[in-house]
């Protein structure tokens, strides 16, 4: 593990604050509505989907790119020294935006649930292992819509997340894995609301 030094805190901070950008709230402005209170009250993708569709792309797009473009500030634009990052600290860089997300100083330190903006990372730290799990969230979507499944986008996310950390543990070594699963098992406990629905539906 890094030691937490001035310039290392100074740029988990930056991730932190990148991360915390509401991009759902910027999304709904001119609208009326009130991202936090209507529908699933989640300032997320998915909720921003039930009232606009290009609404929930900017929202998407993003969310996805605050996660991204923190990773590339403070390990290309600024990075702490000429060593490239390691594995380790390019995942703690992104647990510092993806913290940012769902406990934004913006919004009180709520936030949404953490799948886009841990997307965004997961671009820039294993950008081949992405697609697949966005294929999976795809047709998943595409299905449960057919289907008509409750919280079909909390089965479509998570799939395809659980996914991209079963290919971690297939081909990548243990720390990394570990730290993917880390990040799903955090961005699950986000969705525990969308589990009780389900289950309630189902009793």
């Amino acid at each position: 593990m890094p030691d937490l030094d001035a310039a290392l805190f100074m740029r988990l901070a930056a991730c932190y604050f990148i991360g915390s950008i509401p991009f759902a709230v910027l999304a709904m402005m001119g609208t009326g509505i009130d991202i936090l209170k209507e529908g699933s009250g989640n300032p997320g993708f998915n909720n921003v989907l039930r009232f606009s569709k290009w609404r929930s792309i900017i929202c998407l797009i993003g969310d996805l790119g605050k996660g991204l473009f923190a990773i590339v500030l403070v390990t290309r634009l600024w990075p702490a020294t000429s060593a490239p990052p390691t594995n380790t600290l390019l995942w703690i860089y992104g647990l510092a935006a993806i913290l940012g997300h769902c406990f934004s100083p913006w919004l009180k330190f709520n936030g949404g649930k953490g799948i886009a903006t841990s997307t965004g990372v997961m671009l820039y730290v294993y950008p081949w292992y992405v697609p697949p799990m966005v294929l999976v969230y795809v047709f998943l979507r595409w299905l449960g819509k057919k289907r008509g499944w409750l919280e079909a986008g909390t089965r479509a996310s998570l799939t395809g997340y659980a996914l991209f950390v079963l290919i971690l543990f297939i081909r990548e070594d243990l720390v990394s894995a570990l730290f993917g699963l880390g990040f799903f098992l955090f961005v699950a406990w986000r969705h525990k609301k969308n589990f009780e629905n389900i289950l309630a539906a189902r009793a």
